[in-house]
């Protein structure tokens, strides 16, 4: 496997690694500077598009993305050549950046929709669905949020808790979009996967878990299915960017499509 491994793929995974090695026991700020953050949140910076897919939040996030790479990196490298190569990864993590940008933005924006009808007509239940839809932006327990909805629920009219209602609300707006980033190369990544099931649909792979060969268009659709399943249940507990994955699979297909074209461009 290491022998066969190519330039641009070599030199993603020094990139990747090396930072993460800097910013978790050298210089723990890069985790703050170069993720991407909420367009309107004061840590954003517009380079962020960039450096958040070269940054990951632990050896396991960062091993499932070098692991993909390094597995359908190089036979796609070899086929399309580094630039092409460079230019997919590149393309696909950036765009996936930008349109999670554009994601996360309409959910704040519904969110802040919803405070503010809460704020005009305030009620336990309206409460209660804000609650349960953003369980990890409370700023108090979990428990404490669902006893504060009961003693609400029983008297609708009391001012006290309409009041610590309203604080809450503004509390979790607030810290969603602050604090609202993300980390990692997932869209380049399954942009290259995308890549690899449109131009090698019937080459067999030999999944670990569960331990069966499967075609590569097959474990791409699959793979497709889950993240599309996962964008439209919207689990508030599930950090893990499924936009972002798909995103990734529609700028890769994208690209690959033209370039299937136009196979003289191969290089």
């Amino acid at each position: 496997m290491f022998r066969n491994i190519t330039p641009v793929v070599q030199n993603l995974l020094i990139i990747n690694i090396g930072l993460l090695i800097v910013s978790q026991f050298i210089f723990p700020q890069l985790n703050q500077w170069f993720a991407l953050y909420y367009i309107h949140s004061p840590y954003f910076k517009p380079f962020q598009f960039l450096t958040y897919m070269f940054m990951h939040a632990d050896f396991w996030h960062l091993f499932g993305n070098m692991f993909g790479l390094l597995i359908f990196g190089p036979l796609l490298e070899q086929f399309l050549g580094p630039k092409k190569l460079l230019i997919l990864w590149m393309v696909c993590g950036i765009g996936s950046g930008v349109l999670y940008s554009g994601y996360v933005a309409y959910e704040i924006n519904s969110l802040n929709k919803e405070v503010i009808a809460f704020q005009e007509k305030p009620s336990p239940d309206s409460f209660n669905r804000l609650i349960l839809k953003n369980p990890g932006n409370l700023p108090y327990s979990y428990s404490e949020a669902i006893e504060l909805v009961d003693k609400y629920s029983r008297d609708e009219t009391n001012q006290t808790y309409i009041d610590h209602a309203n604080k809450s609300l503004e509390f979790i707006l607030a810290k969603k979009t602050y604090t609202t980033r993300m980390v990692g190369a997932s869209g380049a990544l399954f942009g290259v996967l995308i890549a690899f099931a449109m131009l090698f649909p019937n080459t067999q792979l030999f999944l670990l878990f569960p331990p069966i060969p499967i075609k590569a268009k097959y474990m791409v659709l699959f793979y497709s299915l889950y993240t599309i399943y996962n964008v439209f249940v919207n689990n508030p507990l599930d950090n893990v960017a499924h936009f972002a994955h798909l995103s990734g699979l529609v700028i890769g297909g994208v690209l690959v499509y033209f370039w299937k074209k136009d196979r003289k461009s191969f290089y």
